[in-house]
């Protein structure tokens, strides 16, 4: 599918199209569906955050619709990669914006390296819950059907918790840094997931190769 494609969507005067309706979409049901797994994985797993359960409807609910909600996570990732694959692959000018990753860091915005629709930053974090996504359906349907699983091979459910829980700590620490980058850092991508569209100036600052895809306009910086 080309990210590049036209909308019908109304953009106002100084913002620029950057997200359909239909990534939107996709990017708020995977948003839904991990909430939902992280808190109750949570809740599941210390005494210390049980009542994260008790909000959610009780234990045996948490417990039933974790799993659940944890399928539906990966089939929501499937999509999104389907939708974002093209963007999302490791170019040269994601390594130069990895070594220049400091300045980004302390807003020297006018240092960093000129990226494409998604900079390095959002293609790990995509790339970090996608691989994430695979290790916790496979660990977590161990752990959901334990009674299929050998005795002989009773090794296979501990490594499967081992599994889970790392990949679990993987993707929680890049959902906070996600968060916080989109809420706090750079507002203006938050908005754009929400309505579709960011400001000019924005595009031209952050993703400044997308920009000039998209508008055919050429820059000094490139």
């Amino acid at each position: 599918m080309s990210t590049l494609a036209s909308s019908a969507e109304s953009v106002p005067a100084g913002y620029i199209h950057r997200y359909s309706y239909h990534e939107r979409i996709c990017h708020w049901v995977t948003a839904i569906a991990y909430s939902y797994c992280l808190a109750t994985g949570l809740a599941l797993y210390t005494p210390h955050l049980f009542w994260i359960a008790m909000a959610l409807g009780g234990a045996p609910t948490s417990r039933f619709w974790h799993p659940i909600f944890g399928v539906g996570f990966f089939l929501t990732i499937l999509w999104m990669h389907g939708i974002w694959r093209a963007d999302v692959g490791i170019s040269d000018s994601d390594r130069a914006w990895m070594n220049s990753v400091k300045y980004y860091a302390t807003n020297r915005d006018e240092l960093v390296p000129v990226q494409g629709r998604f900079n390095a930053g959002q293609k790990l974090f995509y790339w970090a819950m996608l691989y994430g996504a695979v290790l916790l359906l496979l660990s977590g349907l161990v752990m959901w059907f334990p009674e299929y699983i050998p005795a002989a091979w009773h090794w296979v459910r501990g490594t499967a918790i081992l599994i889970h829980e790392a990949a679990a700590l993987i993707t929680i620490g890049a959902f906070i840094i996600h968060v916080y980058m989109g809420v706090f850092l750079v507002p203006d991508g938050f908005h754009g997931m929400l309505f579709g569209y960011v400001p000019v100036s924005f595009a031209k600052l952050h993703h400044r190769l997308w920009y000039n895809e998209v508008t055919g306009e050429r820059s000094g910086k490139e």
